[in-house]
């Protein structure tokens, strides 16, 4: 990640900030002196399927779901952590004591430029778009490029396809075709029409997924039609747990009645690129990727200069022209985006 600048007053900020977590931490760790080995059980593994502030929530190999603390000398945890844990031997809560490697983590920005993680062991990503509002390619660039880096392969999901009219339809094949050429699979449903879903059923068969996409898409509608009992199963979560600072949900793992989990969070609907170099940006876009390397030019900028493979794949046809403008207008606002977040 590119590092930027911080001035004094920013700098100060995120030291006092750091201060904080680590007495937080450390106020955390004397509570779990408390918890002596004779109250836990055996260590065995689990998955973290909701997170909640200062607690998590861990689901057992037998399905059993146990609020835990966690060591906070562990990594960030962040639901789909597959993790090793000790239940209480009576009434209370269990204690999180390590984190399996991760085959995928997928991350965001914090305001202050530091990468998050979000969301771990994602095995796809599923970006939505609609009709309505208008699908824009460079958005839809923008959640490629993130799961290009995080290595999650990604899955294009056309909602709302019931609103495809004959003028619009031209417009869609042709976006449509764009991404097939690079091999993004593209599926077009209707959250409404549950017996057209079948295909969205499949390919979420078996895989820990995502939806992401802009607002107005229609990700919760999707959710809530793969699994209808979604909310009721998040209500029912917080008034059990009687406590009142962990009842909002900012992350959860539901298992979907066909097969296959669904992490779901407002952390991982939409990103932002700003923290990302145009080096990075370029491995985001499969295409330029490839041909990375390959100008006539070793400090090639990709904009004019003569050789550029860039350029010359455009002009022939072998790469998308849209898609290369959309690189060149999100690089060109990487470092606007930057100076917003800081400022």
């Amino acid at each position: 990640m590119a590092k930027r600048n911080l001035n004094r007053r920013q700098r100060w900020r995120i030291e006092k900030i750091q201060a904080e977590k680590r007495e937080r931490a450390q106020r955390r760790n004397d509570q779990l002196e408390d918890l002596v080995a004779d109250d836990l059980g055996d260590e065995q593994t689990g998955i973290i399927t909701a997170h909640f502030g200062q607690q998590v929530q861990v689901e057992s190999a037998d399905g059993e779901n146990r609020r835990c603390h966690f060591r906070a000398t562990l990594e960030q945890l962040v639901v789909g952590d597959r993790v090793i844990w000790q239940p209480p031997k009576s009434e209370g809560l269990g204690v999180v004591v390590a984190i399996e490697p991760r085959d995928t983590v997928l991350k965001r920005p914090d305001p202050y430029g530091n990468l998050k993680p979000v969301a771990a062991n994602v095995e796809q990503m599923l970006v939505v778009f609609a009709p309505l509002p208008t699908p824009s390619s460079t958005l839809l660039d923008r959640y490629l490029v993130a799961a290009e880096l995080s290595d999650i392969p990604a899955t294009l999901v056309l909602n709302k396809a019931d609103l495809i009219d004959d003028e619009l339809r031209p417009f869609i094949n042709e976006m449509k075709a764009m991404y097939e050429h690079l091999n993004y699979p593209v599926l077009e449903v209707s959250a409404h029409d549950r017996d057209g879903l079948a295909p969205l059923h499949d390919i979420l068969k078996g895989k820990i997924s995502v939806f992401v996409g802009q607002s107005g898409v229609g990700k919760s509608s999707l959710v809530n039609a793969v699994l209808p009992e979604a909310e009721l199963d998040v209500g029912d979560l917080s008034a059990n747990s009687g406590l009142g600072q962990h009842t909002t949900v900012t992350a959860r793992l539901f298992h979907l009645p066909t097969g296959g989990e669904l992490i779901d969070s407002p952390g991982i609907r939409e990103f932002g690129l700003w923290h990302i170099s145009e080096d990075e940006l370029l491995h985001g876009y499969r295409e330029l990727s490839e041909l990375a390397g390959h100008c006539k030019f070793r400090n090639c900028s990709h904009r004019n200069e003569p050789g550029c493979a860039f350029l010359e794949a455009a002009e022939s046809g072998a790469i998308s022209e849209e898609r290369l403008d959309n690189f060149y207008q999100i690089a060109d606002t990487l470092d606007e985006e930057g100076r917003e977040r800081y400022s």
